[in-house]
């Protein structure tokens, strides 16, 4: 097998951090099959030295595909490629357009709408450098009444201006849509997690309650990131869909 240090390539004037390259690049020779179940995988050191980083950094990148099911720390055998994840695509809209397409009165409260310094995995989704300028929004939307989801957006702080009134009256796609965007693709990761005391006395929901989770990253027609997304759905609400089609 060819090494890793031919596969994997680290760009030092890139704003995206170094530990993200590599896991990034690494998730997706697990993911082609380049690396199957089973490939066992040289030390956090010895890693670090073939690609000329620190250890804390290295250690950083395989926490993260630990973290993601693709990696597994296996005591006397070291890390090992453990899974291929599976992707599964939904359709490319917006909760609110979803809501009002089932005639469920969507109805949006902004929350908070302001510029701030990215946080690194924010700054790593949208290409920009950790600590710059992004847009973040924070809104609770609701469903006849009712809230169903949490949702935090981050945008390229110069991307376009947006307002607390026109985000309360639409969803975010439709305004990056007449302002000229146009979202092409996306990646998107479907979990679950217990609610915060915070995110349980918004939703209405027990402290602790299961909660669905999305993050979405997504792209203009040239490949450009226009948009992150971090947003949480009352499971006893709300469910995902998909139409899983045989090859």
């Amino acid at each position: 097998m060819e090494p890793l240090t031919k596969k994997i390539t680290i760009d030092r004037n890139s704003p995206v951090p170094l530990y993200f390259q590599f896991a990034q690049q690494l998730q997706h020779l697990i993911e082609i099959g380049d690396l199957p179940p089973g490939t066992r995988l040289n030390n956090e050191i010895a890693m670090a030295d073939q690609f000329g980083l620190s250890r804390p950094t290295m250690r950083q990148a395989m926490q993260h595909l630990v973290d993601k099911g693709l990696l597994a720390r296996k005591r006397g055998v070291g890390t090992e490629v453990v899974t291929n994840r599976i992707r599964r695509q939904v359709e490319f809209t917006s909760l609110y357009e979803d809501l009002e397409r089932e005639a469920r009165h969507p109805r949006t409260k902004v929350l908070s709408i302001d510029t701030m310094p990215a946080e690194e995995g924010v700054a790593a989704a949208l290409c920009v450098k950790a600590g710059g300028p992004v847009l973040a929004i924070e809104r609770l939307r609701f469903a006849d009444d009712q809230p169903i989801a949490l949702m935090r957006n981050y945008l390229p702080a110069d991307l376009t201006e947006l307002t607390a009134e026109a985000l309360a009256d639409g969803g975010l796609y439709q305004l990056l849509r007449q302002s000229g965007i146009r979202l092409s693709t996306a990646e998107q990761t479907i979990g679950a997690r217990r609610a915060t005391a915070a995110e349980a006395k918004l939703l209405e929901e027990s402290r602790g309650a299961t909660l669905l989770t999305m993050t979405r990253t997504a792209y203009d027609g040239s490949g450009k990131p226009v948009e992150y997304g971090s947003h949480v759905y009352r499971a006893s609400r709300y469910s995902f869909e998909m139409t899983v089609v045989a090859h």
